[in-house]
Parts: C-alpha cells; sequence; structure tokens
C-alpha cells in the first residue's frame, strides 16, 4: 500500500450513526453477522456515557477498482439502494450496537449471554446514573419488548409500556438520545413545577445525554486505491473477534458486485459434481482448495501466453496459488477455468481409486490433490495414456514417500504443474518433485500412526500390491473398503510382543502391522503367530498353503511367522516394504543396514491401533 494510503481524524458518533441509517456506510458482504449479546451492548453504552474509548473504527472508501458486493448495517433501512461512501472494515459490532440501541426507534433484537435470541429496548436508571458512588454500567437495563417485567408466574411486576411510566420512574430510554431533548422536556412538563425533576433532568442531560452528543469515535480510512489483498490482510489484523477472513469469502463479496455468487457455485455446481459414492476420496476438498486449483490454470496459462508473445522468460508472470494469487483471479477467469477443475478432482478420484487410496482416512495428503488435479485438468487426454498414467503414479509417490507435501506447498504445486504436465506431454525432465525425493530406510522405524503420510502410503502400496484377507482370501476392493471393516493392525501382536520383550519402537513400527478385517484381528487376538495360524487355517476351512500365499501377499514370511521369529520376519518384511517403496517412486533406495550406517534413533512408542 502506499504510505498516503490511509488518513485518521475523528467523527461525531451522531455523524457516523446518521450515515449508517441513509446507507452512506454499509458492510462489505464477507462481513459476518452482528452477534453482540446485550450485556456487552449495555457496557458499551456505559462507556460512551462516560467519554471512555471505545475503539477505532476503521473503514473503506468505496468506490475504488476493487469492488465489493455491500448491504445495510443490520437495522438501517436506507430509503432506495444508495450507494455507500464507505465501507465498514473493523467496528461493525460496536457501530451495529450503537445504531441499534441509539437510532432504531424499535426493539433490539440480540441474544443473551446463553446466545438465545432475545428482544428489548435499552434504558437508563436516571438517579443511579448520577450517583458518583454507583457503576454506570449497573445504571443500564434491557427491557423486553413489551417494556413489561413479568415474574415466574407471569404477573407484571414492573411497567413502562407508555411514556407516562417512564417518567414516572424516572427511566431514560436511550433511543432518544438524539431526539434534541423532546423526552426531557415532556418529562418536565409531566412533572409540572417538581423543581426536583427539573433539577434531575438538567443533571442528567449534562452528566448522561450530552455525552453521547459530544461524543468523536477515532476513524482509520482506508482509500480507493487499496489493493484487494490490503483489504483481506487489514481485515483479519484488526477484526477483534479473531475470524478469519478467507479468500473465499472475500472472492465472494467481490464476484458478488459483478451479481455471481461463488457461494451457489461452490455447493451446487463443483461440490456437488462428486457427491457420489465413488468420489469419497474428495469429501474434504475445500472452497479455497478449489480456488487454489483454478488459480494454478489461470496463471499457467497467462505465462504461457507472455511466452508465446515472445516475453523474456525473466519477466514471465509466474505460476502460483499463493493468497496474492488467488486474490487476483479474475471472475472471467474463475468461470472460465472452473468446469476444467471440477474434472480435473474427479479424474483425480480416479487415479487415487487405482493407487488403492479410497477414502480421506488413509489419504497421504490432502494438499497433494490440489496440484494433482490441475495437472489432470491443464494434461487433459494426454494424462490417459499408461504411460502418462505411470508417470503421474511415479510423481505421486514420490511426494507421499518423500513427504514433500507438509507444510507450506504453494510453492510446490507451482513447480507440479507445469512440471508433470511437459514431462506428460514433451516427455521433458523428470519434475523436480521426482528428482528431489528420498526416502531413508531408517523412516520405516519411525512409522507407528496414520498421522504420517509416508505410513498412509505403505498400506496404500499393500492394498495395491494385492493383499488378501487371512481368513477370507478377498482382495481388499473398493467395496470391502467402503464398508470401513478393514484398518491395519499388528501381525505379531502387542501382548506377545511384550511378554517376549522386544520394543514398542520395533514392534509399533509400520514394518510389524498390515491391513486386515476386524474378524480376522479378533482371531489373532493376542497369540503367537505360530498359534493363531492354526486357528486361521480351521476358521477359513482351506489348507494352509492357501493360507500361507494369502500372508506372502502381505508382503511378510509365513514360514518365520510359524516358527514365532520376530527378528527374522522384521529384517525380510522390512526389506520387503523398501522394494515395495522403491518401484513406487521409481528410484533405487540404498539399504542402511547394508550400508551400514545408522537409522537413528526414535523413542517414539506411539500406536494407533486397537490390537492385544
Amino acid at each position: 500500500m502506499p504510505e498516503e494510503a490511509f488518513s485518521i481524524d475523528k467523527r461525531p458518533l451522531r455523524d457516523l450513526l446518521r450515515q449508517v441509517q441513509v446507507g452512506k456506510a454499509q458492510l462489505p458482504e464477507f462481513q459476518r453477522g452482528w452477534v453482540w449479546p446485550y450485556p456487552n451492548i449495555a457496557s458499551l453504552l456505559a462507556s460512551i456515557s462516560l467519554s471512555y474509548p471505545v475503539g477505532t473504527v476503521m473503514l473503506l472508501k468505496a468506490g475504488g477498482d476493487v469492488r465489493f458486493k455491500y448491504r445495510p448495517i443490520e437495522g438501517a433501512t436506507p430509503v432506495g439502494e444508495p450507494e455507500p461512501d464507505t465501507l465498514v472494515l473493523d467496528g461493525q459490532q460496536r457501530l451495529t450496537s450503537l445504531f441499534q440501541a441509539l437510532k432504531l426507534k424499535g426493539p433490539v433484537v440480540t441474544q443473551d449471554l446463553r446466545k438465545h435470541q432475545v428482544s428489548g429496548w435499552f434504558y437508563v436508571d436516571m438517579v443511579q446514573a448520577l450517583d458518583e458512588n454507583g457503576d454506570r454500567e449497573d445504571a443500564i437495563r434491557f427491557l423486553p419488548e413489551s417494556r413489561k417485567v413479568l415474574n415466574f408466574r407471569g404477573q407484571v411486576v414492573e411497567d413502562y409500556s407508555t411514556p407516562e411510566r417512564e417518567y414516572e420512574a424516572q427511566l431514560f430510554p436511550l433511543h432518544a438520545v438524539f431526539d434534541g431533548g423532546d423526552w426531557g422536556y415532556a418529562f418536565i412538563a409531566h412533572w409540572k413545577s417538581d423543581g426536583d425533576k427539573f433539577k434531575l433532568w438538567r443533571d442528567f442531560n449534562e452528566a448522561f445525554v450530552r455525552s453521547f452528543d459530544r461524543y468523536h469515535v477515532p476513524v482509520i480510512e482506508l482509500g480507493q486505491a487499496t489493493p484487494r489483498q490490503a483489504v483481506c490482510q487489514v481485515f483479519e489484523k484488526v477484526n477483534t473477534g479473531g475470524v478469519t477472513l478467507t479468500v473465499f469469502e472475500l472472492l465472494t463479496a467481490t464476484y458478488a458486485a459483478d451479481e455471481f455468487d461463488l457461494r451457489s457455485h461452490w455447493e451446487r455446481e463443483c461440490r456437488a459434481a462428486w457427491n457420489a459414492p465413488e468420489y469419497r476420496i474428495l469429501r474434504e476438498v475445500s472452497n479455497t482448495d478449489f480456488l487454489q486449483a483454478v488459480t494454478l490454470l489461470a496463471t499457467a496459462e497467462r505465462r504461457e501466453r507472455e511466452a508465446e508473445r515472445g516475453t523474456e522468460e525473466e519477466r514471465l508472470p509466474r505460476i502460483g496459488c499463493k493468497r496474492k494469487d488467488m486474490l487476483a483471479l479474475s471472475l472471467e477467469d474463475y468461470v472460465r477455468f472452473a468446469p476444467s477443475v471440477i474434472a480435473g478432482f474427479k479424474a483425480a478420484a480416479k487415479f487415487l481409486h487405482q493407487q488403492f487410496l479410497f477414502d480421506t482416512k488413509f489419504l497421504p495428503y490432502g494438499t497433494q490433490l490440489i496440484p494433482l488435479a490441475a495437472i489432470l485438468a491443464l494434461a487433459g487426454d494426454a494424462a490417459q495414456s499408461a504411460g502418462a498414467q505411470h508417470k503421474l503414479a511415479r510423481w505421486y509417490w514420490c511426494g507421499v514417500f518423500g513427504e514433500l507435501y507438509g507444510g507450506s506447498t504453494e510453492t510446490r504445486f507451482s513447480q507440479d504443474l507445469p512440471d508433470v504436465v511437459d514431462w506428460i506431454r514433451k516427455d521433458a525432465a523428470e519434475p523436480r518433485t521426482v528428482t528431489a525425493a528420498q526416502f531413508a530406510p531408517g523412516r520405516l522405524l519411525t512409522l507407528r500412526t496414520r498421522s504420517s503420510a509416508a505410513y498412509k502410503g505403505i498400506y496404500a502400496l499393500l492394498l495395491k500390491a494385492g493383499a488378501l484377507d487371512w481368513r477370507t482370501g478377498e482382495k481388499a476392493e473398493v467395496t470391502g473398503y467402503f464398508d470401513e471393516s478393514i484398518d491395519i493392525h499388528h501381525i505379531f501382536p502387542k501382548t506377545w510382543c511384550e511378554k517376549a520383550g522386544y520394543a514398542p519402537a520395533d514392534y509399533n513400527s509400520i514394518i510389524n502391522k498390515t491391513p486386515l478385517t476386524a474378524r480376522t484381528n479378533r482371531i489373532i487376538g493376542g497369540a503367537a503367530p505360530s498359534d493363531y495360524l492354526g486357528r486361521l487355517v480351521k476358521t477359513a476351512q482351506t489348507p494352509q498353503e492357501s493360507v500361507d500365499e494369502r500372508i506372502r501377499s502381505h508382503l511378510a514370511q509365513p514360514e518365520l511367522m510359524a516358527a514365532d521369529d520376530f527378528d527374522g520376519f522384521f529384517t525380510a518384511r522390512r526389506a520387503a516394504l523398501l522394494r515395495s517403496i522403491s518401484v513406487a517412486m521409481g528410484k533405487p533406495i540404498l539399504d542402511d543396514e547394508l550400508s551400514g550406517e545408522d537409522p537413528g534413533i526414535n523413542l517414539d512408542t506411539a500406536d494407533d491401533t486397537d490390537d492385544l
């Protein structure tokens, strides 16, 4: 933002509320609703009556290049549909509360501290407000809409439903604070020649009512040239509710200015496109994820267009999907690329099914779906050949086992899109994600819970390799997985390993785990493999050789299990898993046991199974 992009001054509260009333000050559409409970409003009113500071209001001068859909502040009903001069970025809750309590001329619909909706009027006890030893906040009352206070039997115990009853009770309605003293003149007339009441009004008017008339609010006003990204950042920095303004919400307000409902499009056109069971893997794709994929395509096209015009490499616009890039996404680009991205996510689901990833529970990286969808959208039919699918699988598994998609990933996304598409279309050099990925064999010993992407990846590789259930002999196909009857379980049970004196760090690692049905796991129980293998043969009603073959489909050696040889089993399966990872990544993995390297020490013994 330029140095002189904002102004700071003080404005009369009366004038600010007048702007709200006539629609000259309105809210940008991305602002949340008004949520303050009435005790908070009473505290705010008390502070202003004592001329205490209540914070700064931040406004954005309307009419610039960045346009937002806007709406009146709750309770304001401006005549016609006036265009605002300013939009409220910070101070919404305070301005709305003050407008409703002081200018609405009707009951305030708010909530109590339990967030139950209530409707009523704000009054101040005139005598109590003048008590120097009293608490001003205690003098302010919130009365029911009927202005009648009932006891638990529903009987009226206080009634202020007419002006005369207000005068008698010496309760001043706060909606009359800017009426020019009309209520006060009526109050004096009601009491006629009562000098004490005249003095009461005079003192109350000076000490309380005039405080609102004299009150000035510090105002920061951002200029018309303020860019969209700055509006978003400023809003989040000053928002006292601690609510983050997402890019999606800001673009929703921006596109709404051109009569396009982004939220409705996301719900009805985008997310609805993958509601079917076969797209279950996409159920946690967010609206921001979708916008990132769209932005990747839009910025990639912009770069390609400039390259075709002969723009020098170093001056080409970059491909990206960071916050700044998404905020610059035009409505035209969104409308143009959204259908391709919808198709890209659906194609991504199909690809992941081919990798035996069916559900978010075992999806290694949700973030990797974003570049995957963008790559499939941009590559189109070129990504469907066997060779292209092989390359795509290598890129995917290198990302998973290289554990390259944790933390901040937008830069990698912007590399992946052109790298992988060029690799598929033009047989260009291997993508940077492929060349950078490394899997250290010692990592197998530290994979113990599904919080790790590589842990989930190994689980999927076992399913992809054709792992059969030891009892039924069935493959872990889509239907069985969707029934959630398959999960990861210990091969050498925890109970047996503990009794045999093995370290939790070893027997809780992925090397000693495999996908099995819950019923098969119950047959295993906490027994030694030599014991439960016999039970499996009997339960399966099949020869020993058949059960052995099913165990081998899990890259495990039944002979070593039958001998209860945990050490031999552990070494053999470790090597088998490394070979499987190496094939998936398409690059060799040097076994550190053979090379003499120390895999390192990890004392974490966490486990996420419920085995015995």
